[in-house]
């Protein structure tokens, strides 16, 4: 044989391999296409590369699952009892895990765990009074300033504590257009619409609300600090239902926050990628384990930030697997402002 045919062979051969392990991971592999196919219809730009491996059928089905059946309850305020001091006893490792104090820190405590997997940071925040919007100092002003960092705009606002959450116009880079509502302090600093959302906040009691309505209903309703996001995944102890079986979202680094009977807030983001990292069904579950019985998604993806006093916590990662050392540009988000 010569050369040449043996380096056609060899190219050949490489190529069947190449081809065989495609045909796994886009045909074989479950997670593998529902990751692809739900990143790619999230990115508008990008939708064409779903449709170039998989059917229009394909595709509707993955859509489908990752729909869910939303929870029709209102959040029943008077079921939350503020008491967050430590116990004599606890349900369970759990429930000790978040009362008993790191140190003699009164404020917060951080608790490394995993979700899905994924290394992920649950913070319990023991005055939820305290827990208020955050947010950048100036909207659509053009540009996207590197201030907008969370890991910049925590301590501006004056906060210990801080993870991202709502949404934003996003040019690849994001952008200081935030979308939606953003509620701060029983007014409304920002909307782009007069239609009614998700909005995620607290009152002055310092409890979690989670209602469908416009801003200034919002308000009336009690609401002082909020953002507009979601799905709801908790509310009155009962959880989110996802319609397919991979656990709602695909995969994703996650952002969430909930509030246990007690009052404690609990700050939960998970380490991934916009395509690698814990489905909704994980974070439901982990929320719920720790006892939140109200709660709701903020964010995920490259966005998904946690920062403690100035410093980033988490491991961002942009769409190339890359650290981001900084954070990512973002708009908005709830800080513990003591």
């Amino acid at each position: 044989m010569t050369s040449n045919m043996k380096k056609l062979t060899i190219t050949m051969a490489v190529l069947d391999i190449l081809a065989i392990i495609c045909f796994i991971l886009f045909y074989a592999v479950k997670d593998f296409k529902y990751t692809l196919i739900a990143t790619a219809m999230n990115t508008k730009t990008h939708q064409w590369v779903a449709y170039t491996f998989y059917s229009e059928e394909e595709v509707n089905k993955v859509l489908a699952a990752d729909s869910y059946i939303p929870i029709n309850e209102d959040v029943k305020l008077d079921d939350i009892v503020i008491d967050t001091k430590e116990k004599d006893s606890y349900d369970n490792e759990y429930d000790e895990q978040v009362l008993t104090r790191d140190g003699n820190n009164e404020d917060y405590k951080l608790i490394n765990i995993k979700v899905g997997g994924y290394n992920a940071y649950l913070v319990a925040i023991y005055d939820p009074s305290k827990v208020r919007l955050v947010h950048a100092d100036k909207f659509n002003v053009g540009g996207n300033p590197e201030k907008n960092r969370l890991i910049y705009m925590c301590p501006a606002n004056g906060a210990k504590v801080c993870i991202n959450g709502g949404m934003f116009v996003d040019y690849g880079t994001g952008s200081d257009i935030p979308m939606g509502y953003l509620i701060k302090d029983g007014k409304v600093i920002w909307s782009d619409h007069n239609g009614a959302g998700n909005l995620i906040g607290f009152n002055y009691d310092g409890k979690l609300m989670l209602v469908t309505a416009t801003g200034e209903e919002a308000i009336k309703m009690g609401i002082r600090d909020a953002l507009e996001f979601g799905p709801f995944l908790i509310v009155n102890g009962k959880t989110i239902q996802f319609n397919g079986s991979v656990g709602g979202y695909s995969r994703a680094a996650r952002v969430a926050i909930g509030q246990r009977r007690d009052g404690v807030v609990l700050f939960l983001v998970t380490d991934g990628t916009h395509a690698a990292g814990p489905n909704m069904g994980e974070v439901t579950d982990t929320l719920k384990k720790y006892g939140a019985y109200n709660a709701a998604n903020l964010d995920g993806g490259t966005s998904s930030t946690l920062v403690i006093n100035g410093k980033l916590i988490n491991n961002p990662k942009n769409i190339y697997g890359q650290r981001l050392s900084l954070g990512r540009k973002i708009v908005s988000g709830f800080g513990l402002v003591p």
